[in-house]
């Protein structure tokens, strides 16, 4: 057994996500976290909604609403969106809490204290119509070092190179398009310089990441220079230190604060567990292993942002120093970075209206015909388009006529000559090969699971179900009704590489697989979801929030990444079709309403 820790990126809460964003954080790292659980490990997933920053202040000043009350809005709406989506977190936060506070506060006061935090003066963005600091995100213009039409403030996607806003050629607002104002400001810079030769030795272990993950990340090394973790802006996190604490226009930066939610969650998790050590394992346990779900546009934060924190805060650097109370703190064991979903040939904006919400699409499809598409179809290595017709066109001939298939006409069959799961007689070489393929599927499978290639594991996963289908076509036991003891043992067959098949699948189709498995004649939960508890914040009782947490006990809850041998005399009622099939016209439908938004 292994413990991992499953870091998914924190959704921004200014607005519901929409299907890009869970093709990125949100699948991959549930199907990851489900998978580990089965096979034994003992799984820690945590994030939240990340709720501070400029972008917060702005969309609550047009909607005339604070920025708390703003956030906790959206941090209700995407709560419940992943809830039905049916992303199993531990625990799912927000940033707005007094407990990440605290564990923001004493990270930058132990960084600090080990010297890796100077303070330099620098020339920030200002928004010359509402003297608001732009962050450098939300300033755009050309790259004057590869001359790409779109860089942003803190970096140029198209070269890799690290940026400062007031580097662009010919700058502008990304929220209102006007011309920046430069002026001059006294910050923190975490001190990247000093964690080069640290961050490139690590890297250069890494050596089973995602290439275009460690490739990016290595050219990163060249180009390190200090990098602002404080902004002037009244939202946010206070600067823990005499004389900055009392500022009320100095807030840390919305980064430095976000991906110590990671740590932060993982303490709120403990405490509410009633064990406020039991974070430790999955941090200080140098043998815990630990994974960082996100797009690609986040990479350079997790493989060289949020590791410098952790070297600084371990006093790893070139300075020296020593841990604070959250003692030595480890790296990344991998940061699993997707590429990123098109819609209908066009990026994502909401804007332009060029999107679907996730809670859109659920209100309309099933969760677990959501999760397929992306699972099969999403942008795992490669950009990936994400289409309506392809979304009917997968759902009815894979989920529907395949898997839905086998397991309605089965039952069916095994209901109407039986009524219960049939004893099975002596194999024939047919029935023993089908149950070697799905036996083998679990190695297979669980293989390309553990080291996120969902693509191939799904479709692993569904080869299985191929072969089930093909059995049954093979045997024909509609014809076997007078040789009740070949049918008993041809439909105890299917049954038997049925429920292999539905454990291959239940990272993926969580929902369903409750269904397959009750289907069946089973009872008790087979494939758990999780659930939204309202709590108080605890050390606040005057603020409460929605949680996602969940019931996830190997045994218990969550089903063993094995064969569990079907129970002959097991009780099967007429059975319900699983999935729905979609109509030709919903693809019409679909982009009727994209050209109304």
């Amino acid at each position: 057994m292994s413990r991992i820790l499953s870091a998914v990126a924190w959704p921004y809460a200014n607005g519901p996500r929409h299907i890009g964003h869970v093709a990125g954080f949100g699948v991959p790292s549930d199907i990851f976290s489900r998978y580990m659980r089965m096979a034994g490990n003992e799984v820690l997933m945590v994030s939240g909604t990340d709720e501070h920053g400029t972008p917060i202040l702005v969309l609550a000043e047009q909607e005339g609403a604070s920025p708390q009350e703003l956030a906790d809005r959206y941090n209700r709406v995407i709560v419940e969106d992943l809830t039905n989506l049916g992303l199993s977190y531990d625990l799912f936060t927000r940033t707005t809490t007094r407990n990440h506070y605290a564990v923001v506060q004493e990270m930058f006061r132990t960084v600090h204290k080990n010297g890796y935090m100077i303070e330099q003066s620098t020339l920030g963005a200002i928004s010359p119509s509402t003297g608001r600091t732009l962050p450098d995100r939300y300033v755009e213009g050309t790259c004057p070092i590869c001359g790409y039409d779109g860089a942003r403030g803190d970096q140029c996607d198209n070269c890799g190179n690290q940026l400062d806003a007031i580097d662009l050629i010919n700058p502008h607002s990304r929220i209102n398009g006007e011309t920046p104002k430069f002026v001059e400001s006294t910050h923190f810079f975490l001190d990247l310089p000093a964690f080069a030769s640290a961050l490139e030795a690590w890297l250069r272990t890494r050596t089973d990441w995602r290439p275009n993950v460690l490739n990016f990340s290595l050219n990163l090394i060249d180009d390190l220079r200090p990098r602002a973790m404080s902004r002037d802006i009244d939202w946010g996190i206070p600067v823990p230190l005499p004389g900055w604490e009392e500022n009320p226009n100095k807030r840390l930066y919305v980064w430095f604060d976000a991906v110590i939610g990671y740590l932060s969650a993982s303490i709120e998790w403990a405490r509410r567990q009633g064990d406020p050590d039991a974070w430790r394992p999955f941090w200080n346990d140098p043998e815990a292993l630990s994974y960082y779900f996100m797009g690609k546009d986040n990479i350079t934060f997790h493989s060289q942002i949020w590791p410098a924190e952790l070297l600084a805060y371990d006093g790893r650097g070139t300075k020296g120093g020593s841990p604070g109370q959250f003692g030595t703190l480890n790296l990344p064991t991998e940061v699993v970075s997707s590429e990123f979903l098109t819609m209908e040939g066009k990026q994502f904006s909401s804007s332009r209206g060029v999107v679907i919400y996730v809670r859109d699409v659920l209100s309309r499809y099933q969760p677990d015909a959501l999760r397929y598409f992306l699972s099969v179809a999403g942008p795992e290595n490669q950009d990936s388009d994400f289409t309506w017709a392809d979304f009917k066109t997968r759902t009815n001939s894979e989920l529907v006529a395949g898997w839905g298939n086998l397991v309605n006409r089965t039952a069916s069959l095994i209901h109407k000559n039986f009524g219960e799961i049939p004893a099975p007689g002596e194999l024939q070489p047919v029935d023993q090969g089908l149950l070697a393929t799905t036996s083998a599927g679990f190695g297979k499978v669980g293989d390309l699971l553990g080291t996120h290639r969902n693509r191939a594991a799904v479709s692993e996963a569904m080869r299985v179900v191929q072969e089930a289908n093909r059995y049954i076509s093979e045997t024909e036991p509609w014809k076997l009704t007078q040789d009740r003891d070949r049918l008993g043992t041809v439909l105890h067959t299917a049954a038997q590489a049925i429920s292999d098949a539905n454990t291959l699948l239940a990272p993926f189709l969580p929902h369903s697989a409750q269904a397959v498995h009750e289907t069946f004649g089973r009872t008790g939960t087979f494939s758990p979801l999780p659930r939204i508890d309202e709590v108080t914040d605890l050390d606040d009782d005057s603020r409460h929030y929605p949680i996602i947490t969940g019931d996830y006990e190997l045994g218990r809850t969550v089903a063993p990444w094995a064969s569990a041998p079907v129970v002959p005399g097991t009780a099967v009622a007429k059975p319900v079709p699983v999935f729905t099939k979609l109509d030709d016209s919903i693809v019409e439908e679909e982009l009727e309403r994209l050209r109304q938004a």
